[in-house]
């Protein structure tokens, strides 16, 4: 489950539900906007940028430490070698209320991350100040995975992964991130290649979307979250609490990708069915939000395994089927009432669009079932729509292959992926 932080205080920013035919250019769409970042631009300090990747440089790191707020308080201040680099403004096409970050990006032994943000606006005389949107690492040998509480100001305030503008502040219409490379020790380098932020602002939807028409049936792997309650309480114990692991896993495995038999063996160990769902729970883990239902972190440990991934908003079912009529399953976010449901309501879950009907309807890798075999369900596509759209404004995870195409964006609108 994800427990709906960010969307619940986002809720009064979001007028409930104006998805558009994506197939058109359409006059008042839904203001999304996704954008990657320069990784050859912007500005570097101890950071190398070469082919489309940031690495700690030889020399002109800074030193510091950091104390892991989730350490063995014995262990003390964690001494650090870093260099960081700052992207390019970036502009936004309307005033945005809400933004998250993604990144794709190594971390071997001994290295972690740190992705922040701040935005500027037409009326304002200086931006916000920085924003932490997450200390990330693949393991968690060396630090805790982390977001961090605590941050609000006159501006607004990042609830787990999404900063959210506060209602009285003044308009928002650029931004530029900040990813801050670290070294314990040795000559290990953290290796970014992605960093990119999600825009949007508070819009209505029109619901049901007309269908286009590309009905398929993906054939995503089943894995239930239900077979998974109780397992690992320090990851917060399987059940509903890992429905984002179990999609994320369920898509890896479409793609062929995921932990390896060693690494299997390594952790949860023998005995487990459906080990990879464990291993995603306690390698997405958010040692703050104390769960493993934080979006970017979802298509972080996706990413370590080859992938390309980040997290955006879609205007409509519409331009889910531009993904899944091309063979990409996209992992969706919903909240509300939705006929059909295992638990008849959710205050936030994620499940696999893994195809269409030849009526428009979504089928769907729910992972809220007690078994593997009842995974796949067929949901209608207003029903779907108005806890998707209506429930997180669209949100959904892009997992896929490098040398996969991503279908074209919509003409006339802001890019969302």
């Amino acid at each position: 489950m994800r427990l709906w932080i960010a969307v619940v205080i986002a809720a009064a920013l979001l007028v409930s539900t104006t998805a558009t035919n994506a197939a058109a250019k359409t006059v008042g769409a839904p203001p999304v906007q996704f954008m990657r970042a320069s990784l050859s631009g912007g500005t570097a300090s101890g950071v190398v940028q070469s082919g489309g990747v940031l690495t700690l440089a030889s020399a002109g790191l800074s030193a510091g430490t950091y104390d892991d707020p989730f350490d063995d308080p014995d262990r003390g201040p964690i001494a650090y070698r870093s260099g960081s680099w700052t992207s390019a403004w970036t502009s936004v096409p309307f005033g945005f209320d809400e933004l998250f970050a993604s990144w794709n990006a190594e971390t071997p032994a001994g290295t972690w991350i740190s992705i922040e943000m701040q935005a500027s606006g037409p009326a304002r005389d200086h931006p916000t100040k920085w924003y932490l949107m997450g200390i990330w690492a693949s393991g968690d040998a060396d630090i805790h995975r982390t977001s961090r509480g605590g941050q609000g100001d006159v501006d607004g305030f990042v609830a787990i992964d999404t900063f959210i503008r506060d209602k009285q502040a003044l308009a928002l219409d650029a931004y530029q991130l900040r990813v801050t490379l670290y070294r314990a020790s040795g000559t290990a380098t953290p290796r970014v290649r992605m960093v990119g932020a999600m825009a949007s602002a508070a819009t209505s939807y029109d619901i049901p979307s007309q269908f286009g028409g590309h009905d398929r049936d993906l054939g995503v792997p089943r894995y239930s979250q239900e077979i998974h309650k109780g397992e690992f309480s320090v990851y917060d114990g399987g059940g509903e609490a890992w429905c984002s692991p179990t999609s994320t896993a369920m898509v890896l495995a479409f793609w062929g990708k995921g932990p390896s038999k060693s690494d299997l063996k390594a952790f949860p160990g023998p005995g487990y069915t459906d080990p990879q769902v464990d291993y995603a729970a306690r390698y997405v883990y958010d040692w703050h939000y104390q769960g493993a239902g934080n979006w970017p972190y979802n298509t972080a440990y996706a990413a370590r395994f080859g992938l390309n991934a980040f997290v955006t908003r879609l205007r409509s079912l519409r331009e889910a089927e531009m993904f899944t009529s091309l063979g990409i399953p996209l992992v969706a976010s919903i909240q509300g009432n939705l006929p059909g449901f295992f638990f008849k309501k959710t205050n936030g879950h994620l499940l696999v669009i893994a195809g269409f009907t030849d009526s428009g309807d979504v089928i769907a890798n729910d992972p809220a079932v007690p078994t593997d075999r009842e995974v796949t369900k067929v949901y209608g596509r207003a029903d779907f729509e108005d806890v998707w759209l209506g429930g997180s404004a669209g949100i959904v995870y892009v997992i896929y292959p490098p040398g996969q195409a991503l279908p074209a964006n919509v003409p006339g609108l802001p890019f969302n992926w």
